[in-house]
């Protein structure tokens, strides 16, 4: 496999960030600077800054991210992160970001391909939503998000919208599906519809639900999870 996707899986860095680490000399396999895009095979060894690099087994978590915390590995400022009360099982990473006011289903591995195939645009990985929006939304808005919003990046993909049998005092709670994953996406749609969201919660991502984990609590994927989500982005498990 290329020397990128090998450093991915071994839990050293996303693929891009793999890339990076290459290209800046960082990386040499069998004692040889390394190229972006060069093949490698299991009898060879690969080091990283001069250290060898060994595969990890592989795991993924599901955490339930609570209001107020990063998604993120470390912040200069000290606030709180996704992976500051998980147990030391080598380096893991979030997939994906919920911004700081969104809680929820996000997922945290150290597989490095299987991180890249979730978040890639290509894919198109399903991210389920409860959002409460200030105000009552009309049929028409229902409509325009379904259909798409005109944003500054350009107009949103198709959406799954629903109403919720939710009590929301002066707003609406919908839940959106969607396919695709701009920065802020849902906040800057209720934002150009004129009903700005007042919470927001991500319920399910690749179709694994928080079922009843608590805010804050995390739980490993299960077989059969991993094997789901690896056939959505075409990896054999």
């Amino acid at each position: 496999m290329r020397i990128q996707r090998a450093l991915a899986q071994a839990g050293v860095a996303g693929r891009r960030a793999a890339e990076r680490m290459v290209a800046e000399g960082r990386v040499a396999v069998n004692g040889v600077p390394a190229r972006v895009g060069q093949s490698v095979g299991p009898t060879d060894t690969i080091t990283v800054d001069g250290a060898a690099v060994e595969a990890q087994e592989r795991r993924t978590l599901l955490l339930n991210k609570p209001r107020g915390v990063l998604s993120s590995v470390g912040d200069a400022r000290g606030r709180p992160t996704v992976v500051d009360n998980l147990p030391d099982l080598g380096r893991l990473y979030p997939v994906g970001r919920l911004d700081l006011q969104t809680t929820g289903a996000i997922l945290i591995t150290n597989d490095g391909e299987l991180a890249h195939r979730l978040m890639h645009p290509r894919y198109g990985v399903t991210k389920t939503y409860q959002v409460l929006f200030a105000g009552k939304l009309s049929s028409a808005t229902l409509r325009q998000l379904r259909d798409g919003v005109d944003l500054e990046d350009g107009p949103t993909a198709p959406a799954g919208v629903k109403r919720m049998d939710r009590r929301a005092g002066e707003g609406t709670w919908l839940e959106l599906e969607l396919h695709e994953g701009r920065n802020r996406q849902i906040r800057r749609m209720g934002e150009a519809v004129g009903h700005p969201v007042v919470r927001l919660h991500r319920s399910r991502y690749a179709g694994i639900g928080l079922r009843n984990l608590p805010p804050g609590s995390w739980r490993e994927l299960h077989d059969h999870e991993l094997r789901e989500i690896a056939e959505k982005v075409g990896l054999e498990r």
